[in-house]
């Protein structure tokens, strides 16, 4: 998606250890019209695929993922990090190791959100090393649903995280696909 992909050239920033900071537009401080525009193409990628619900991971695809539910006419659902007081039930839960904050989490979906029946779509910002979405697809996996694919905004398509889950059979969208990134030379899409 060139609009992504300009706004990474313009205002990302490339940092040691294969870090792609993108939180003045994308992360942190959410540039909402860029999202519109971004649940516009998973919109047109994923049409007749029959959505119905729209998975993503606390925190950061939460701002996307809810204008791709938006786009979709249909709930957006967030797995959490951590069990809460207000989760009452039995849960799905699968284990996550975050490239960014290098670290484990169990991740959890109330079972009542999530199950047969239903369609869902991944969205998250980033895909490195491919654990998160890979955890994603097992939640999906033990509920019963089917995935019928992921939406990813940026693809470190150097690491090995979209081959892994391509392998799989899970079929992905990214909208902006870097080749190679460097703090001196930027960034290169494939």
């Amino acid at each position: 998606m060139q609009l992504l992909e300009e706004r990474i050239r313009r205002d990302g920033k490339v940092r040691a250890g294969g870090v792609l900071k993108v939180d003045g537009f994308l992360n942190h401080q959410m540039d909402v019209e860029l999202f519109e525009a971004m649940a516009r193409e998973w919109h047109r990628l994923y049409a007749g695929a029959g959505v119905n619900k729209i998975l993503t991971i606390e925190a950061s695809g939460i701002g996307i993922a809810v204008f791709v539910a938006k786009e979709f006419g249909c709930p957006c659902i967030f797995a959490k990090k951590t069990q809460t007081r207000n989760i009452d039930g039995s849960v799905y839960t699968s284990r996550v190791e975050s490239f960014t904050h290098g670290r484990v989490y169990d991740v959890i979906v109330a079972r009542d959100f999530l199950g047969p029946g239903d369609r869902v779509l991944i969205i998250d910002d980033f895909l490195a090393k491919g654990a998160a979405l890979l955890g994603l697809s097992k939640l999906v996996e033990d509920s019963g649903a089917e995935l019928v694919g992921a939406g990813i905004a940026v693809e470190k398509a150097f690491q090995d995280g979209g081959k892994l889950v391509r392998e799989r059979g899970i079929r992905v969208e990214s909208l902006a696909r870097i080749a190679s990134m460097d703090s001196e030379t930027g960034v290169t899409f494939c």
